[in-house]
C-alpha cells in the first residue's frame, strides 16, 4: 500500500475527519485497512491534520484528536466533519461508466450496479435530471446473439475480417468468452484452424453460423491473460523501428511499443513488435511523410517500393 499522489492524500484527508468522527475510539490498523493505506502513513496523516484547522490557528481552532493506546478519537473537527460529495460531473461520469457495466455481456451481479447507481444518484442529487442512456455501440446487436449461441455451448462458423492482413477468411470456432475491453467487444475463441486461442474484435465478424456440435476447446485452454491489455506483441516478432514527427505520434498510445525516445527535431524513435510485415508496409504508407522507417531495411525498401508504384499509377 502507498500514500499515492498528493491530491490522492488531499482527498484522503478531507475525508478522515468524517471518517474517525463516525467511529469514535477506532484501531489505526482497522482504519489504515479501511482507507488501503500502511499504518505508519495514517499516523503520518494524523500529525497532519493536528496542525489543521481554522484561521487563527490557535489551539481552540485546529483540529484536535484523543488517543488511547492504538485508538484514535477526534475531539475537533474544525468544520470538515461532513464527507465530501461528488461534483455533479463526476457523479454523472460514475453513472455513465455503471450504465456502459450494465450493458456490458457477461456481468453476472446486475443487481449490486443498480443498487450503487441508485446510491450515486442520490448522493449527487440527479435523480431530478433526465435519466442517462448509455448503449454499447453499434455491435451491441450482435453481442447478443452471440451470449445466447455461447449459453448453448455450440461451435460456430465465422467469416472474419483480419485487419493485420486485409483479409477475410471462414474458420470454425469454439466459443469460449465474450469480453468488452475498451470499449469494444470481443470473442475469445479456440480457432481450429490456427489451433490456438484467438481473440475475435464482434465488429469484424462478418458472418456466423452456429453448428449443431458441441463447441470443444483442447482440455487445459485458457483465456488471454488481459492485465496488460488484448493484443501483447509476440517477443519473437521483427522489431521494427519509425522515425516518428509530433503529428503521428498517436502511434505510440494505439500500438504497444517497446520504447519511445525523443530525438532532436521534435521527432521521436518508436520501436515496436510486428508479425506481419506487409501490416507494417501498409500501415507506414498510410501514415504518410510524418513517418519513415529506420529498420528492418527490407521494410524501408518495400515501403518505398509501394509509394514508387502508387505514384507511377498518376503519371
Amino acid at each position: 500500500m502507498s500514500s499515492g499522489s498528493a491530491g490522492d492524500r488531499l482527498a484522503r484527508l478531507l475525508n478522515l475527519v468524517p471518517y474517525l468522527l463516525a467511529r469514535p475510539g477506532i484501531e489505526i490498523g482497522e482504519a489504515a485497512a479501511d482507507l488501503a493505506v500502511s499504518e505508519k502513513q495514517l499516523r503520518e496523516d494524523l500529525e497532519l491534520l493536528w496542525v489543521c484547522g481554522l484561521p487563527g490557528y490557535g489551539p481552540g481552532d485546529l483540529i484536535d484528536m484523543s488517543f488511547d493506546g492504538d485508538r484514535v478519537t477526534v475531539t475537533y473537527d474544525a468544520g470538515i466533519g461532513r464527507p465530501l460529495r461528488l461534483t455533479p460531473d463526476e457523479a454523472t461520469a460514475l453513472v455513465v461508466a455503471l450504465r456502459m457495466l450494465m450493458e456490458t455481456p457477461g456481468v453476472s451481479d446486475r443487481d449490486a450496479i443498480d443498487r450503487a447507481l441508485t446510491k450515486i444518484e442520490k448522493a449527487a442529487v440527479l435523480e431530478q435530471a433526465p435519466p442517462v442512456a448509455v448503449r454499447m455501440p453499434g455491435d451491441n446487436d450482435r453481442v447478443q446473439t452471440l451470449t445466447g449461441m455461447l449459453e448453448r455451448g455450440n461451435a460456430l462458423q465465422i467469416s472474419y475480417y483480419s485487419a493485420a492482413r486485409d483479409v477475410t477468411s471462414d474458420r470454425v470456432i469454439d466459443p469460449m468468452r465474450l469480453l468488452a475491453v475498451s470499449g469494444r467487444s470481443y470473442l475469445e475463441a479456440w480457432c481450429r484452424s490456427a489451433q490456438g486461442v484467438r481473440m475475435f474484435r464482434v465488429d469484424r465478424i462478418d458472418a456466423l453460423v452456429e453448428l449443431d456440435e458441441k463447441a470443444r476447446p483442447p482440455a487445459g485452454v485458457v483465456g488471454a491473460d488481459l492485465s496488460d491489455g488484448v493484443f501483447q506483441p509476440d517477443p519473437s516478432a521483427t522489431l521494427m523501428t519509425l522515425r516518428v514527427s509530433r503529428g503521428s505520434r498517436w502511434i505510440t498510445e494505439y500500438y504497444p511499443c517497446e520504447s519511445v525516445v525523443e530525438v532532436p527535431g521534435d521527432e521521436w524513435l518508436v520501436s515496436m513488435r510486428v508479425n506481419d510485415l506487409d501490416w507494417a508496409r501498409r500501415l507506414v504508407l498510410g501514415l504518410g511523410p510524418k513517418v519513415s522507417v529506420v529498420s528492418p531495411e527490407h521494410l524501408a525498401d518495400a515501403v518505398r517500393a509501394s509509394a514508387i508504384a502508387a505514384l507511377n499509377n498518376y503519371s
